[in-house]
């Protein structure tokens, strides 16, 4: 699958229930005789000016070095490799193309390395719905055609409309409107050797929530996804990683040089790095660990150590613990500085000197609290907590039964080694449960949001 972009804007889709608009940036249409489809004219008869059938149209190459491609040739099904040129063609018509000249006239050509095949390089092909945030398909193409502007591309095809009249069946939608998308906004092939690039603006592209981006990647093959993360910054298409199916996780990561997969890992949540690398096989694994820095692979490490089906295994050691004797003003400080790499800020769990959980204290707590008041006299010392060795269901219940954004994990002797949020449980059970159960109301505290 080739994959280029066209920014969806609502101006930019062309709908009808007619034909092609003659309006806007289509006005040019004005000026042509007919407008046909490219699966309208594929099959058709090509004849020459003696009236001999020479062939039919099998393809059409292009040259596309301006806004639209524009045919420069029709293969005649005869020769893979030969083609009439655009030149030779006296009209296009819904019936058959005729020729201006008689086949013995030595009028075919080889194709230039400058064209491009249509049905290899565009049709089937997909486009990036920026407003969607979707991959759409290009299921046929307009072409207008004129003895003066010859053949001309106007746009891609992107509806069902495109797709039933493809097999025959658009009588079955006639009512249904068109979804047509300008040539313009579809960036040329750099070489005829090259995947279909994304367009000129990546800006747009980074305006995507992570969770559309991971959307968009899995619905890609498997040689296009690293590439297409390239166009995000790191921290989004981190966040855009953690979103994805554990499967689509592995394969890009294993598509990476080292030194890509150590950067994606090292800024992942401990828990979606230690997940990765878990299903990784061993020796690249280690290999990756070996490349991580110090805190951070101790980190994973730990984390890989436990079981799978584990609350170990799901919590995130990002998140913020503090002592007793700190201040509201000293705390509100910390979390200013902390918030970019804590997983949540809504809860603030209070430690002893030797790391075990005493208390947590809310963010509504704490902004109601007086300034100079300590963490000891506004927290909540009775905590709702599950221990490492708990499994994801228990771990659901508790998260679910007590109405909670994140639950804290603690080992043997009670001393505190991280969090789950209900976004992981989500991410665990929503496969596994469906919508119901407990599904339904983590679903519901989840759009409380986070702080």
């Amino acid at each position: 699958m080739q994959i280029f972009e066209v920014p969806m804007r609502e101006t930019d889709e062309v709908r009808q229930k007619g034909g092609v608009r003659r309006s806007g940036r289509c006005a040019f249409l004005n000026t042509v005789e007919r407008v046909y489809y490219f699966s309208q004219l594929l099959g058709k008869p090509i004849i020459d000016a003696a009236g001999r059938r020479i062939g039919k149209v099998k393809d059409m190459v292009v040259k596309w070095d301006g806004a639209a491609p524009s045919v420069t040739g029709i293969k005649t099904g005869r020769n893979e490799l030969e083609l009439v040129p655009i030149q030779f063609v006296a009209e296009v018509g819904a019936k058959q193309v005729q020729l201006a000249g008689e086949a013995g006239e030595n009028v075919a050509r080889s194709i230039l390395d400058t064209e491009i095949s249509v049905r290899k390089w565009l049709l089937d092909k997909q486009i990036i719905d920026i407003k969607g945030a979707r991959l759409v398909r290009v299921n046929d193409i307009t072409l207008a055609w004129g003895p003066r502007a010859g053949l001309e591309m106007v746009a891609v095809d992107i509806g069902v409309r495109g797709l039933l009249r493809r097999l025959g069946l658009e009588f079955l939608v006639r009512n249904m409107a068109h979804k047509f998308i300008g040539w313009q906004h579809i960036k040329p092939l750099q070489d005829t050797t090259s995947s279909l690039q994304l367009t000129r603006d990546k800006e747009q592209l980074r305006q995507l929530h992570p969770a559309d981006v991971a959307d968009i990647v899995e619905q890609m093959d498997y040689n296009s996804r690293a590439g297409f993360l390239r166009n995000f910054d790191l921290q989004q298409a981190v966040e855009a990683l953690a979103d994805m199916e554990p499967a689509t996780q592995l394969e890009i990561i294993s598509q990476l040089d080292q030194e890509q997969a150590v950067e994606f890992l090292e800024n992942m949540p401990p828990d979606g790095a230690a997940a990765i690398l878990r299903d990784l096989p061993d020796d690249k694994s280690r290999a990756l660990l070996r490349l991580m820095p110090g805190n951070s692979a101790v980190n994973v490490q730990k984390l890989m150590s436990y079981p799978d089906d584990t609350a170990g295994a799901l919590m995130t050691t990002k998140y913020l613990g503090l002592r007793v004797q700190d201040t509201v003003a000293g705390v509100i400080d910390k979390i200013r500085e902390l918030a970019p790499v804590a997983e949540t800020i809504y809860s603030i769990y209070v430690l002893d000197a030797g790391g075990a959980l005493l208390g947590v204290v809310s963010l509504r707590e704490l902004i109601l609290a007086r300034q100079g008041d300590n963490l000891a006299g506004i927290m909540q010392e009775k905590v709702i907590s599950v221990h490492c060795s708990d499994s994801h269901r228990k771990v659901a219940d508790i998260i679910n039964k007590y109405k909670l954004l994140a639950v804290p994990v603690i080992d043997d002797q009670g001393k505190m080694l991280g969090i789950i949020t209900v976004d992981d449980v989500l991410a665990q059970l929503l496969p596994e449960r469906g919508r119901g159960d407990v599904g339904v109301s983590l679903i519901i505290n989840r759009r409380l949001g986070r702080w």
